[in-house]
């Protein structure tokens, strides 16, 4: 059997609607403190989303933000992010040695809604078209925009993952250091969902659309009144090493790559199988040389859709119902749905469990849904315990995409 090198997490960049660094992410997440606000969107009218406020220009001019995307915006603020937290040095590296590997959900339909609203104002005149539309739409997009800015000539690509995006961003980026193709990669997830009137309008048209009197409380997962999800923006993208390179520089160590695995539904379009989640979260564990009963923390999925929630609740307690140590949360119900964001954003809320010990709660659970019981789950308030060590993050998506990354406190 090979012995794969092993992979570590060096940085971490991100920006949520509830926060635009790791520690004010979660701090929030720990305070209780919602990003869902009110928004109002061109074609569709009121609703709430999850909205970034984060600093563009601190690493673009203002110019390349009018020629790029904002998915590629996002992805960009979070690896310089990364790079910056993990005090890398890209040219010491070799900056065709870095690979940038960035799952999303979908790309290029917020940039086509635009430009067909633009052309409409002129009778649909062409010359009014922008000649940027094509590279803002490629799928490669936000990825190839982050080696534009930070001139790396290595490797990159987007996964589209729907939203499991992040996670494939994650195990895409291991799984290239492990084969020796790149020395770093900068890897997760990023989304611009929020911006496009599609999305809120597919979602409306499936009766899937959170709602509630409080934008704040619209996010609900496993809550008997939950009626569905909220669309969000963010991203997350990691500095990912081989352990010995990191060691060799000294650099602080976030966690440990210790497994993952991706499967397919092959079911459905849209609907969920329980069956198929529990073998990708079994698999995984697995994979990491773990049993059910060595998991600390499990990341849930949960939009907070009346079904969705349902049916991975019923995958989840089947893998881990009987484990009397494992801590259940989700952080959809703080920053809502992120998209291919989701899964890299979900992950980096429960890194610092690993140093304060600490399990952020899901919040806005007024009445649990019987259905969603599960032995383990953290509602409403932080809980503490007598040690975190590793942490399972499941992130699932449209077309029967199941994945599921498990990271642990790295031991030498």
């Amino acid at each position: 059997m090979v012995n794969l090198p092993r992979i570590v997490i060096t940085g971490v960049g991100l920006t949520s609607p509830n926060g635009n660094n790791l520690a004010e992410f979660r701090k929030n997440l720990l305070a209780g403190v919602s990003g869902v606000v009110p928004y109002e969107i061109r074609h569709f009218g009121k609703t709430v989303a999850g909205v970034c406020d984060f600093e563009a220009t601190r690493y673009q001019k203002r110019k390349a933000l009018r020629r790029g995307t904002r998915a590629g915006s996002i992805a960009i603020y979070c690896s310089n992010e990364a790079v910056n937290d993990s005090g890398l040095d890209l040219d010491k590296v070799g900056r065709n040695r870095v690979g940038v590997y960035v799952g999303t959900t979908e790309h290029g339909n917020v940039e086509t809604e635009e430009q067909i609203h633009e052309v409409s104002q002129y009778g649909f005149d062409l010359s009014f078209w922008s000649h940027h539309h094509n590279p803002r739409t490629v799928a490669n997009n936000p990825a190839g925009e982050v080696t534009l800015n930070m001139s790396i000539t290595g490797p990159h690509y987007c996964i589209g993952g729907a939203c499991a995006g992040g996670n494939l961003g994650i195990i895409q980026g291991a799984q290239m250091l492990q084969l020796g193709q790149v020395d770093v990669a900068l890897a997760g997830g990023v989304s611009e969902s929020i911006h496009t009137f599609g999305i809120f309008a597919s979602f409306k048209a499936e009766g899937a659309l959170g709602t509630h009197e409080d934008p704040t409380q619209v996010s609900r997962p496993f809550d008997k009144n939950r009626n569905g999800i909220v669309v969000s923006e963010g991203g997350c993208i990691y500095t990912l090493e081989r352990l010995d390179d990191a060691q060799a520089r000294g650099a602080r160590i976030y966690g440990e790559v210790l497994g993952h695995h991706v499967n397919s539904d092959a079911t459905d379009f849209v609907l969920p199988n329980p069956e198929r989640q529990n073998e990708c979260m079994r698999a995984a564990v697995t994979a990491s040389g773990l049993s059910p009963e060595d998991i600390d923390i499990v990341n849930t999925h949960a939009t907070s859709t009346p079904l969705g929630d349902v049916q991975e609740c019923e995958a989840v307690r089947a893998v881990f119902g009987d484990c009397a140590k494992t801590h259940i949360n989700n952080t959809k119900s703080f920053i809502g749905h992120a998209m291919g964001a989701a899964g890299a954003l979900e992950l980096a809320g429960n890194l610092p469990s690993f140093e304060d010990n600490v399990v952020h709660p899901s919040i806005n659970v007024e009445n649990i849904d019987p259905a969603c019981e599960i032995r383990g789950l953290v509602l409403n308030q932080p809980k503490e315990t007598s040690g975190i060590n590793t942490l399972l993050n499941i992130s699932f998506g449209m077309i029967g995409i199941n994945s599921v990354v498990v990271i642990g406190c790295f031991q030498s």
